[in-house]
């Protein structure tokens, strides 16, 4: 299908880079675009790149660069549809796809494909998912919007084996063909608007996950969330339901996770906290069950596992002080499953970053137990709009490092330290992640400052 095909790579990163690789060894011309400069990017990516000759057009989005003689244009996801070459390559004729699509048609027919997506949960789920299969079967793999290109781990994948994927809206964007056997919605609610325009947009592209399953393929629906019911009202997939709050194949009922009526773990022996993990988690029992995992794999892996890296991440207990670094809450709705999943602490809450409009007043409902607010980045004089309001004690401070003394200092015993910054952090980093490490490195120096 790719053999021998005029190729254009719209964007770098790490998936136009795996699918260059890839693609050499289809004897395929590519020509690779990124509007960035060759030294912004990575000099490993650039310097393999040249080696293997594929030319690279970097700085600029050359009008006369696409034509007729492409077979196809591969884009990476964080690339808008309305982006000229994708609106040229629509005129042309010319089958814009990305990553995971291109991937998706290299796999052995008869790989189990299991797909996450959702508003929110979507990463920790599919963590959850694939951690309760690999304890169990040897021939389990991780992939997607979770960090690895699919096409970076294709030649590991075999017949028979079982493929766990996160699966982004940017990605969903561009598939065509993509067709998971279990297909999961965590939930739905207004994000990304930013990217796609508009609200119904966002949840007409989420439930394309769907599209091309049949009624002998299954998906995984959650029942209290009315915007992914309605969404899915017309999917030809085999519909399985969980809930937190009513009895459906699997829900949450009196401290107790159950699967079709089975009590499987009760909530307590779980690490990871708050009724959005248990919803988390309630899916990943539904896949593994599904998969024929016994319950005392699936009771062992929930009751290790200690959740996923900046999304609500417990750091540590320091002078009585626990510590949990939620910096991937870039925005609000984020945030309020944070608070939520704290009812009975004190919190002193750092929030804010790059100042895109937020509507901090959302998060009005859920302060009940925040003792004080820390407003760091762009918008932190919002913040402390935020904080008057309520008549929450709140400092602002542009750099984190500053705002984390002050947090230190406000503290008292037993308190939670949670960074959950309804807010993104471009103002400052290049990644969310970068605000989470830097953190969880002031955290250890408290802590080795203390001993």
């Amino acid at each position: 299908m790719f053999e021998n095909k005029k190729i254009l790579i719209l964007g770098l990163a790490r998936s136009g880079y795996a699918c260059c690789l890839k693609l050499v060894k289809l004897n395929c011309q590519i020509i690779l675009n990124d509007v960035k400069k060759e030294t912004e990017l990575d000099k490993e990516q650039v310097a393999k790149l040249k080696e293997l000759n594929i030319k690279c057009i970097y700085g600029s989005h050359p009008d006369d660069l696409l034509d007729s003689s492409f077979d196809y244009v591969i884009k990476n996801p964080g690339i808008r549809n309305d982006h000229k070459y994708v609106l040229k390559a629509k005129e042309l004729n010319i089958p814009v796809i990305n990553e995971v699509e291109f991937a998706y048609h290299m796999l052995p027919s008869d790989v189990k494909l299991i797909a996450i997506t959702g508003t929110n949960g979507k990463t920790t789920t599919t963590t959850l998912i694939y951690k309760i299969l690999a304890a169990n079967y040897s021939n389990v793999h991780l992939a997607g919007n979770i960090g690895f290109p699919l096409c970076s781990i294709l030649d590991d994948i075999k017949s028979g084996d079982i493929l766990v994927m996160e699966i982004s809206c940017q990605q969903l964007a561009n598939l065509q063909h993509f067709n998971p056997d279990i297909a999961v919605l965590t939930n739905l609610s207004p994000a990304h608007i930013d990217f796609f325009g508009d609200y119904e947009i966002y949840k007409k592209v989420k439930t394309k996950l769907f599209k091309n399953q049949t009624d002998k393929q299954i998906a995984i629906l959650n029942l209290e969330n009315e915007d992914s019911i309605n969404s899915t009202k017309n999917i030809l997939s085999k519909k399985l339901y969980f809930s937190s709050k009513n009895k459906a194949l699997a829900y949450y009922k009196d401290n107790n996770l159950y699967y079709n009526d089975e009590v499987i773990i009760k909530d307590f022996e779980m690490f990871i906290k708050g009724i959005h993990n248990i919803e988390n988690a309630l899916i990943a029992i539904i896949v593994s069950k599904l998969m024929n995992v016994p319950n005392e794999v699936i009771k062992k892996t929930l009751k290790e596992f200690k959740g996923v890296e900046h999304r609500l991440e417990f750091v540590d207990t320091v002078n009585n002080r626990k510590f949990y670094n939620d910096t991937e809450a870039t925005n609000i709705k984020c945030t309020t499953i944070a608070l939520s999943a704290f009812p009975n602490s004190n919190i002193i809450l750092f929030l804010g970053g790059l100042e895109r409009g937020q509507n901090f007043d959302e998060l009005i409902p859920y302060m009940s137990k925040v003792r004080v607010i820390i407003g760091i980045g762009e918008c932190r004089n919002r913040v402390k709009e935020l904080g008057d309001k309520l008549g929450i004690e709140t400092y602002i401070f542009e750099y984190l490092k500053d705002g984390f003394k002050k947090g230190i200092e406000v503290s008292h015993d037993n308190d939670i330290v949670l960074l959950s910054p309804a807010s993104a952090s471009w103002d400052q980093y290049k990644e969310c992640e970068d605000r989470g490490k830097e953190f969880k490195k002031y955290v250890m120096e408290y802590k080795n400052g203390s001993n």
